[in-house]
């Protein structure tokens, strides 16, 4: 009979997602413009920074996945990195939080240095909490609400920093003050790493490990020999811009379109709204419709609303606040329905190869996620360098345009850009519950 998780369990994981997209949105929302208003390093330095720091972090992503594969503990395959890790990123989001006072060499050396090292830490713990939720229950309905649930709680993670990591930074001295981005760092840090810490702390693995141990090469064939995997990743790497480029542009966006930093929260509001309502959803969908169709039908709809805001202009922040809510609640509901879509190759790894490869599988969605961050902010580069952006400059009708194409149109496109890879995922419905009575077929021959 499969387990049922308790709700204790299930709120804690989904804490655990929450406290991460804490240390994620504030770094991705904020790092940027704090090396550039902040500490004066040139906005094209400071994207090249960020982008190939988070290239090289998630060229290691898959190592982390297979190291993970291979950890036999007393506390299991995945807990180990999240009892011990989370007070580490923690203090390296501090570091990349402070303001040294140095030379303009030794500042950029340090910011490169601290972001590398944070992106490496984050992802010791990115990758085994995802993982976690593929071996938490041996019930498919069980995991899809997991996973919902974790969505759901990174998503409040998201808001929680969009629209109070602003109010942090007002209330310790601005955002054009230093210290309030250490003291905003120091306070997000302890609360994610606690939060990330009880969830691997309160987390049972159900799914034992084979008790055979995967070679390196036999484990990244759940990657090249997962046909679905492959083109689901290549979407994801598409559609994970859409997220990272309104993250990386809101700031310049409300200061330079609507010229008010206040508005970074109603952006907040217009995201939990769309996006809980989004993820919410998606699992009655789930049962109605096919994952596949799903996803397509979020994209298409995602690109029509980014698109319509754009339209719009600039003279109706409302509206546009509304629309925004729309986009967000088709984000929402794609990345719940490919977050189940994921756990759908591991399985079909599996039932193809015979062992599952969790946190390889996820290890190179976290890289996919990462690769995707450092093309949104090369893009971001590219953009403010086209654009002749520089700290604190006269508000102009061109730095406007360009802004609201950055924040809406692109968005927009890269929506569209996602569905043609999923054309090809091929695992239908009729496949899926074959997979899953055929691995239960066999847990139960060998627990017989």
């Amino acid at each position: 009979m499969e387990e049922r998780v308790p709700a204790r369990e299930k709120v804690f994981y989904s804490g655990g997602l929450l406290g991460q997209n804490m240390l994620y949105s504030f770094m991705s929302a904020y790092i940027l413009f704090f090396y550039t208003d902040l500490l004066g390093i040139k906005a094209t330095t400071a994207s090249l920074i960020l982008v190939v720091a988070s290239i090289v972090d998630a060229c290691l992503d898959p190592l982390m996945g297979m190291i993970a594969d291979k950890t036999r503990s007393r506390w299991g395959k995945f807990r180990p990195y999240l009892l011990f890790a989370p007070w580490l990123i923690a203090a390296a989001t501090v570091l990349c939080f402070w303001d040294f006072g140095a030379s303009p060499g030794i500042t950029l050396a340090i910011s490169a240095a601290a972001y590398l090292l944070w992106g490496m830490l984050y992802t010791v713990c990115d990758t085994p909490l995802w993982a976690l939720s593929s071996v938490i229950s041996t019930a498919p309905k069980e995991r899809n609400l997991l996973v919902t649930l974790g969505k759901i709680g990174g998503m409040l993670g998201v808001v929680v920093i969009t629209i109070g990591g602003i109010q942090l930074l007002l209330s310790f001295g601005g955002e054009r003050n230093s210290r309030a981005y250490l003291l905003s760092a120091i306070l997000i840090g302890i609360i994610a790493a606690v939060l990330i810490f009880l969830a691997g702390f309160t987390s049972r693995e159900r799914i034992a490990p084979p008790v055979e141990r995967i070679s390196f090469h036999r484990n990244i064939q759940t990657v090249y020999k997962n046909k679905p995997l492959l083109v689901l990743l290549f979407s994801l790497l598409v559609m994970n811009l859409v997220i990272n480029l309104m993250q990386g542009i809101q700031l310049y966006y409300v200061v330079y379109v609507w010229q008010d930093a206040g508005f970074v929260m109603k952006i907040g509001i217009s995201l939990v709204v769309g996006m809980i309502l989004g993820m919410g959803a998606t699992p009655k969908l789930l049962h109605r419709f096919p994952k596949k169709r799903l996803y397509i039908f979020s994209c298409l709809f995602g690109c029509l609303s980014c698109t319509i805001t754009f339209l719009l202009g600039q003279q109706n922040p409302v509206l546009i606040l509304i629309m925004l809510g729309f986009n967000f609640f088709f984000c929402g509901m794609a990345t719940v329905v490919s977050t189940s879509m994921l756990l759908d190759t591991i399985d079909y790894s599996e039932w193809r190869l015979g062992f599952r490869g969790e946190g390889i599988v996820f290890s190179t969605n976290t890289f996919i996620s990462k690769f995707s961050g450092a093309v949104s902010r090369m893009m971001i580069g590219a953009g403010l360098g086209l654009l002749h952006y520089v700290e604190n400059q006269p508000v102009t009708a061109q730095l406007q345009n360009g802004l609201s194409f950055m924040m809406l149109m692109l968005p927009a496109l890269c929506f569209a850009a996602a569905i043609i890879p999923v054309l090809f995922y091929g695992i239908t419905e009729q496949q899926r519950i074959h997979v899953q009575h055929e691995l239960e077929r066999r847990r139960t021959t060998l627990s017989g």
